[in-house]
């Protein structure tokens, strides 16, 4: 019997362009639940992998991410709460408002709580190792269970495949543009410009945000301009959650939470240079947060995939003639 042929360097070649391309596609719709409980979330990529960090904004630096994720179009919205409950996640309610409106009233925890039930329900391994006796608590993973992606961090478990976006995932879907005039860059404002943007009560015109005195939250579809990345709502409607401590690394388990993005109310907390820090434990009615996720497999990188694994076969099977 001959010796098997190596994969040919064209078909390597080409799997590396498709898994160059992983994060270059939009990616939409996860769905969770079933039946009448059943809902999606929404995802944009955020590629464009070991971005430079702004040096201009808060924190200083910010924004460099070293690997392709996914940002959730929009916030969370109650719906998504109440359905997730129906479908057995508990101790988690925020409730300040109903409908596609944002999940506000909602402490870290709860944010937390149900990310993981996002990913058990799926399949997948918890994100945050969080445990109820009347009251949520976090236990940090050890080094050997964290995240290492950027650095470690002991707050995100390595295999997670939904997650609270850290803050600099945050601030690079909402401030990083890859195709700004003159250079790969940051805005000041998460609608693509360093002008704050109109105020407005709803809409998706760009430009715009849910902000400076609105009488309330907006539909989260419905809650202004979109950032270069295609998100929503980064800025104004509901100020969101991030995963990070408000000191890194992430190795305090009730150590004050990063927020960021201003609410409705509200007519400052929307730029780049804005970041508060809250305990965990606190919740608000302007206060929600979205999701992220890894990113997913392209189409093309799944066809190419399927055809190298063909090839691989057939030459498998020339061999052994």
């Amino acid at each position: 019997m001959k010796p098997m042929k190596t994969l040919g360097t064209t078909a390597v070649a080409a799997l590396g362009l498709a898994l160059g391309m992983v994060t270059t596609e939009t990616v939409k719709a996860d769905t969770f639940g079933s039946g009448a409980n059943q809902f999606d979330i929404d995802f944009v990529d955020i590629g464009n992998a070991g971005n430079s960090a702004d040096t201009t904004g808060v924190p200083n630096p910010a924004g460099s991410v070293s690997y392709g994720y996914r940002m959730g179009t929009y916030e969370i919205t109650q719906t998504a709460i109440d359905k997730a409950t129906a479908g057995g996640m508990t101790h988690v309610t925020a409730g300040a408002y109903t409908g596609s409106k944002p999940a506000a009233n909602i402490t870290w925890y709860e944010a937390a709580a149900f990310v993981n039930w996002l990913n058990t329900s799926t399949g997948h391994q918890a994100a945050y190792n969080l445990s109820y006796s009347g009251y949520w608590s976090l236990t940090l993973w050890t080094s050997g269970e964290a995240w290492q992606g950027g650095g470690e961090n002991r707050f995100r478990n390595k295999d997670a495949y939904y997650f609270l976006p850290s803050e600099d995932e945050w601030y690079k879907a909402a401030f990083y543009d890859p195709n700004k005039s003159g250079g790969a860059g940051y805005w000041d404002y998460a609608t693509g410009s360093d002008t704050a943007p109109t105020p407005v009560a709803s809409g998706t015109d760009p430009g715009t945000a849910v902000y400076s005195g609105q009488p309330g939250p907006t539909d989260t579809n419905n809650a202004g301009g979109l950032s270069p990345y295609g998100t929503m709502g980064q800025n104004g409607n509901v100020y969101e959650w991030t995963e990070s401590a408000s000191t890194p690394p992430n190795d305090s388990p009730t150590e004050n939470r990063a927020r960021r993005g201003g609410g409705y109310w509200f007519a400052t907390g929307l730029s780049s240079s804005s970041s508060s820090a809250v305990d965990p434990n606190n919740e608000s009615v302007s206060v929600g947060f979205r999701v992220a996720s890894v990113p997913e497999p392209s189409a093309a990188l799944l066809v190419l995939i399927a055809g190298v694994g063909g090839l691989m076969a057939w030459k498998r099977r020339r061999v052994a003639r």
